[in-house]
């Protein structure tokens, strides 16, 4: 990994995306192999919850990005809050970002049966949030919208009370295919920007930066009444003020979440770190998002898309709806 603060090894890489010469180049030098930070280092948590969690997921064959993805959060959300995000529609996707450890190939057919299975794994798990994500489908002709909504729909039913968040692929930038998740009604839409502008061919397979914005103001077109929310990587090279402009682009095409946390390698085949940010960092461009008008922002190192997701629906609505009480819940 390349780990300096501004030092020279984080220079020359970061100068490396500005040149174009891509992750070709950057894995060829040789790596700056350090520890992480001490605020990096995660409490393993093999208990009971977790060991219930992943007989569930085992015995409804179903799949999650906690595992899929390598979240460093598993042991707390599986172990501590008893938790999980549900990744539908398989666990190959059709798209190879290079930050990413979710495996890529040639997917599966559609599983018309898995919305029913979370939905009832929800209902067991007696979840009052759940955070439903996606592998890229490009191989369908909606992007798996209607599976996605199915889902939804499947956990409104099962899981009364149980609110629904949502995140989703860019589904190539398809309203039709956004209609049709919005058509289910989850409390919260999210697509993650992943990163800043400049560094979104380096990092991003397939995708636009400005695709992905539209596909979020799609979202709150169509349905205003449904919270966006949106998601930042640090750490592959971004400046301050790019995080700052990408805020700035977010607040414009009407996203009122956003959270922020750090990048980590999955394996030596991925993009190395060009820095790891500070606690003290992240709490300050916390502090910068809501004054820019987020109704909500989550920042730290190992905060994630889903990371207590559910406490920042809840924070969500008490800022939105003023009378919103506890006690409604």
């Amino acid at each position: 990994m390349f780990v300096q603060y501004g030092g020279e090894t984080a220079l020359s890489t970061a100068a490396a995306f500005t040149k174009g010469r891509g992750i070709g180049y950057l894995l060829s030098m040789p790596a700056h192999v350090t520890r992480k930070p001490e605020w990096l280092k995660i409490q393993l948590n093999t208990n009971d919850n977790f060991r219930y969690l992943k007989h569930l997921m085992r015995e409804e064959r179903l799949n999650t990005v906690c595992e899929e993805a390598r979240c460093p959060n598993i042991h707390e959300c599986w172990g501590e809050h008893r938790t999980a995000t549900f990744m539908i529609l398989g666990d190959t996707c059709t798209r190879r970002c290079r930050f990413c450890a979710v495996k890529t190939g040639l997917p599966s057919a559609v599983d018309l049966g898995e919305p029913m299975r979370v939905a009832d794994s929800v209902a067991r798990m007696e979840l009052k949030h759940v955070v439903i994500t996606m592998v890229n489908r490009d191989d369908l002709k909606d992007g798996g919208a209607e599976v996605l909504a199915n889902t939804v729909r499947a956990i409104h039913r099962a899981a009364e009370g149980c609110s629904v968040e949502v995140l989703t692929s860019d589904f190539m930038g398809n309203r039709d295919a956004v209609a049709v998740v919005m058509a289910s009604e989850p409390e919260i839409m999210s697509h993650n920007l992943e990163t800043v502008r400049r560094l979104t061919p380096q990092v991003r397979s397939r995708s636009d930066y400005d695709r992905s914005l539209r596909v979020l103001q799609m979202a709150h077109e169509i349905d205003p009444q449904r919270a966006t929310k949106s998601s930042l990587m640090l750490g592959l090279g971004e400046t301050r003020d790019e995080i700052l402009h990408a805020f700035d682009d977010l607040r414009a095409h009407d996203v009122e979440i956003v959270n922020l946390g750090q990048y980590l390698q999955p394996s030596r085949t991925h993009l190395p770190v060009q820095k790891y940010w500070t606690p003290d960092e992240f709490a300050e461009l916390r502090e910068r998002a809501l004054e820019r008008g987020f109704a909500h922002c989550d920042a730290g190192p190992l905060v994630r898309s889903s990371y207590h997701a559910g406490e920042g629906y809840e924070a969500y609505r008490r800022k939105i709806h003023p009378l919103y009480q506890d006690s409604q819940v």
